[in-house]
């Protein structure tokens, strides 16, 4: 089965990596006769032919010919278009809120002050559940103005909250009871880089804790939307990505909570679309570092609350 390489920088294109015989078969030959006809479709022929198929007829004409492309693809090769065909039992979205002043110093230390995650099932495509706790920030336990108006998070909120090791131990706890690890492969999901590569890492040197294994890989949305859809890096924002795939976003700007829900929804549509999610970037001696789609498809070892330092 032909698999699509997400590994590339995000303006990139797609890149498809298969050997020679993969395409001495004729049906690849169709294939690439529908993809051409598909290019010359007009938006309108398009919405009408995924309606014909009982398809998701929303989004930017790109999308549409890429859903498109998918489904017949997959009809080609005689498989029968699947919602939810992934690597992973389970994908943990997770999307930080931190603490944050209006014009950022250079050396303002951000603090995790939302841990959210939502657990989207790949194959019922449905979130089926989700876990929110605030965090109470330590070096600068009190709240911007511009941080509480932005996200939502109050005063109170933090200073209720338990500190961040707490917080991590009642997500391993969270997800030990999901089974994930164990039972059901697994892996995280981001808008981006920064939750994990900047936001944790930093996190946890402040909490004086390592960095927990279950988090050094990671899907990011953000390339894997840019070279699925084939858009340029500043077109994988999310609100731009939900414009693009004809959604609007669902609940309270930069809640942690409501951006984990609506990129879970981006990444709901992309499977359905055809795209194998898989993760694409790791930590590595405290580095953020490329996974390349050559490597072997691993899902998260079990959660464990990782020692102090």
């Amino acid at each position: 089965k032909q698999r699509c390489r997400l590994d590339g920088e995000e303006n990139n294109g797609q890149h498809c990596t298969s050997s020679s015989s993969d395409y001495s078969d004729p049906v690849y030959k169709e294939i690439a006769v529908t993809n051409g006809y598909i290019n010359r479709m007009s938006r309108d022929e398009l919405r009408a032919k995924l309606a014909e198929f009982k398809l998701e007829t929303r989004g930017v004409k790109d999308v549409l010919k890429k859903r498109l492309k998918n489904y017949y693809k997959k009809q080609k090769l005689m498989q029968e278009p699947t919602n939810g065909d992934s690597y992973y039992d389970y994908i943990c979205v997770i999307d930080f809120e931190a603490t944050c002043e209006e014009d950022n110093q250079p050396e303002f230390t951000h603090e995790i002050i939302e841990f959210p995650i939502v657990l989207l099932n790949t194959h019922t495509l449905e979130i089926e559940d989700t876990f929110q706790q605030y965090v109470k920030p330590e070096i600068n336990p009190q709240l911007s103005n511009f941080c509480i108006n932005l996200t939502g998070i109050t005063q109170d909120h933090v200073d209720k909250a338990d500190a961040f090791p707490q917080v991590l131990q009642n997500v391993v706890e969270w997800m030990r009871q999901r089974e994930l690890g164990s039972k059901y492969s697994y892996t995280i999901l981001t808008d981006g880089s920064w939750d994990m590569s900047k936001f944790l890492n930093i996190q946890c040197r402040i909490s004086r804790i390592k960095y927990p294994s279950f988090a050094k890989k990671w899907i990011n949305i953000r390339k894997s939307y840019g070279n699925f859809y084939k858009v340029p890096r500043n077109q994988t924002k999310l609100t731009i990505m939900l414009e693009k795939l004809g959604m609007n976003y669902d609940g309270r700007p930069h809640s942690g909570l409501d951006d984990s829900k609506n990129i879970a929804r981006i990444a709901i549509r992309m499977l359905q679309d055809g795209c194998e999610l898989r993760v694409n970037e790791r930590m590595h001696g405290g580095q953020l570092m490329t996974v390349s789609s050559s490597a072997p498809v691993e899902g998260a070892p079990a959660p464990q609350m990782p020692r102090f330092r």
